[in-house]
């Protein structure tokens, strides 16, 4: 392969990889399955409550498993001490010491709080990846990835509609 070839094909690789990207925010989102069991949570609200409560992009993130587009979020720049909390309940769930620059587009973190989240898997696309998910009110607020950087190795990549950042 010549090498006017390989970055032409680099070149609409990076371009479909864009596209699925900006296709997330509009497609990521999945149905409830009524054949799978639903965790019960610390807090219960029906969609209307919960409609009242949250923006339209929030409730679609938090209560519909929706992905915000990738860099619409002004807490990926955030760099000030705090506390970043669930946008639904209140719950603290990342310490601002935790959170990098990944270049995602999305607030990072390596590490939750202390019984802040819990993770499921999410089979939502071809491959399936780790969701998480608020302890206390089940809201989903993003993914975690092993390509992190130490201490954990873990990547919090987190939806900055899900959260609500709490300054010291």
């Amino acid at each position: 392969m010549k090498k006017r070839e390989f970055l032409g094909l680099a070149g609409g690789l990076l371009g479909i990889a864009g596209v699925a990207r900006w296709m997330l925010g509009v497609w990521g989102q999945r149905e409830p399955n009524p054949a799978e069991p639903q965790p019960q949570f610390a807090i219960a609200k029906s969609e209307a409550e919960w409609r009242q409560i949250l923006s339209p992009e929030a409730f679609r993130v938090l209560r519909q498993q929706g992905t915000e587009r990738a860099g619409s979020s002004p807490l990926d720049h955030e760099q000030r001490a705090g506390t970043y909390e669930c946008a639904g309940c209140d719950l603290p769930l990342f310490a601002s010491e935790t959170k990098f620059n990944s270049g995602t587009g999305w607030p990072s973190f390596y590490a939750p709080l202390a019984n802040a989240v819990e993770t499921q898997v999410d089979r939502s696309l071809l491959i399936p990846r780790i969701e998480v998910h608020c302890r206390r009110c089940g809201g989903h607020l993003g993914h975690v990835f092993d390509d992190g950087p130490k201490p954990t190795g873990k990547r919090y990549c987190m939806n900055g509609v899900a959260l609500k950042f709490i300054p010291v």
